[in-house]
């Protein structure tokens, strides 16, 4: 039978099978026919391959699923007005879903290497459609933040499946172009959703954001189905169901006592309770993994280099660029008395800069190497944070477009190169898993930024100016990336000579 009748045909560079097709498969490299989407002249006028085909699919997912986890934040005091509650309670719609986005992903992605991450990401993009068009319906606060937070979790499912397939399409020394694309979607979709939520929710109202949404996702879900390749599945493991619940338990309880210590008090009975839970949690996920068959994480991973320490990087660098997200539009509108509209101007400076440097970056660092990009990347994020530190009622619009500037560029740098790495550095079989630990470590980065520099401002506003008590806090943001920047000069650059990749 001829191989384009095949139904289950694989791809199998250098003797190892990664993707296997459920329709029509080819003879040449394996990923969706792109001509079903676009057509040759056209495909081929501007380039677009077809494993460049699969990515953009997996990636508008994405960008769909993760751009509206933050699009309500300047839009609180309007939506809760609207369905009668306070902004605190409001406040989970975007803490909930930044927390299911990170915490939920490893099992995701566990579950994608054992079963397929077609699977996996076609009905994570589905259910995050349902409870979006159920948001639309939304009879007051809690109704609201539940059907928020069960599409996040839904929709988190998209994160590792996405980097999973760039893996499979692309080799070792081809991945930080996609991985800036990934990296992109992953970190810029977020500040894009704020960028763009007031001005849309002003226009047309936080009800229809969803209607607009769901039916995409639901869209999104059946073409994916029609047209992405199946990914190769690991055969007689077991899911680690114990180490699943264990991490996903402690992640949460700690970020959430993280997150409301300040409004509850760090010596309240709840917040106590939440941080010696998590601790417990956190310790049995590793005893867990130590006696299971499959663990949901290697232990092995926490002694290579090459794998933890780009997770970390990123996770201390999220917390510099997240928490700058969060408290330089306050310190701008807040402390320097900008309006609503001209904040919005200028924060599109930080989102602009990372959209054109993260994809662009993936050059520099196939000649430099992950480590330069790293310790350079966090220079920029390090500059970034002591600029806007320096702000006062004196200070002009280009020194704000430039400290923000600095920081999407800094991240631009950086991501792309350590997410190549911990790729690079992982089997085929527990991409998924990898990519995920990289996902929850980034959210739990940005959570932990955002709520420590709003706490530092608060616990220091009250002994000096308003402005200057943002400036400390962002000084914070400053140490984390210096920290970034340390450990990135520890890391080993992907060896890319003509006998290495031959060796490959």
């Amino acid at each position: 039978m001829n191989s384009r009748n095949d139904k289950n045909e694989e791809l199998a560079p250098h003797g190892k099978a990664t993707i296997t097709f459920e329709q029509g498969g080819v003879d040449e490299v394996s990923v969706v026919p792109w001509t079903l989407m676009i057509p040759r002249k056209i495909a081929r006028k501007v380039g677009l391959t077809r494993k460049w085909a699969t990515l953009f699919v997996v990636l508008a997912g994405l960008f769909t699923t993760s751009s509206t986890i933050t699009i309500l934040v300047v839009s609180l005091e309007t939506i809760a007005k609207d369905l009668d509650s306070s902004v605190s309670v409001l406040n989970w719609s975007i803490t909930g879903p930044m927390l299911a986005f990170g915490v939920v992903g490893p099992a995701y992605g566990k579950i994608g290497d054992l079963y397929g991450h077609k699977r996996v990401y076609v009905y994570g993009l589905l259910f995050a459609g349902i409870f979006a068009g159920m948001t639309v319906f939304a009879w007051n606060a809690v109704s609201m933040v539940v059907f928020r937070l069960l599409s996040a979790t839904a929709g988190s499912a998209t994160g590792p499946a996405a980097m999973a397939y760039v893996n499979r399409l692309f080799e070792p020394n081809e991945r930080v172009r996609p991985l800036g694309l990934w990296s992109f979607v992953t970190a810029g979709a977020p500040v894009l959703g704020v960028v763009i939520g007031g001005p849309v929710i002003a226009a047309i109202g936080w009800r229809m954001i969803f209607v607009v949404q769901a039916p995409l996702l639901i869209g999104a879900a059946a073409l994916a189905w029609y047209l992405l390749p199946q990914t190769s599945r690991m055969k007689n493991v077991k899911f680690d169901v114990k180490g699943s619940v264990a991490l996903g338990l402690g992640a949460t309880l700690f970020l959430l006592a993280v997150n409301r210590g300040h409004s509850w008090g760090w010596t309240s009975p709840a917040i106590l309770f939440f941080a010696v839970t998590s601790i417990v949690s956190l310790w049995l996920f590793v005893r867990f993994e130590r006696a299971a068959e499959a663990p949901l994480m290697p232990l092995k991973w926490l002694r290579t280099p090459n794998i933890i320490l780009p997770i970390a990087i990123q996770a201390l660098l999220n917390f510099a660029y997240m928490g700058g997200f969060i408290v330089v539009p306050q310190m701008l509108e807040i402390g320097l008395g900008y309006s609503a509209s001209h904040v919005g101007w200028l924060i599109i400076a930080r989102p602009l800069a990372f959209s054109i440097t993260a994809p662009l970056a993936s050059f520099f660092t196939m000649r430099a190497g992950e480590r330069k990009s790293g310790v350079i990347g966090a220079c920029g994020v390090i500059a970034s944070m002591l600029i806007l530190s320096s702000m006062s009622g004196g200070s002009s619009d280009l020194l704000v477009v430039l400290g923000l500037g600095l920081s999407g560029i800094g991240f631009g740098i950086a991501a792309p190169a350590l997410t190549a790495l911990v790729s690079n550095a992982v089997d085929d079989e527990t991409i998924g898993v990898a990519g995920a630990m990289q996902q929850l470590l980034s959210q739990m980065g940005a959570v932990l930024g955002s709520t420590v520099m709003i706490s530092v401002h608060e616990m220091t506003v009250g002994s000096t100016t308003v402005v200057r008590s943002y400036g400390i806090a962002l000084l914070f943001g400053a140490g984390t990336a210096t920290a970034a920047a340390l450990l990135a000069s520890r890391l080993t650059p992907t060896d890319r000579s003509a006998e290495a990749m031959a060796a490959n």
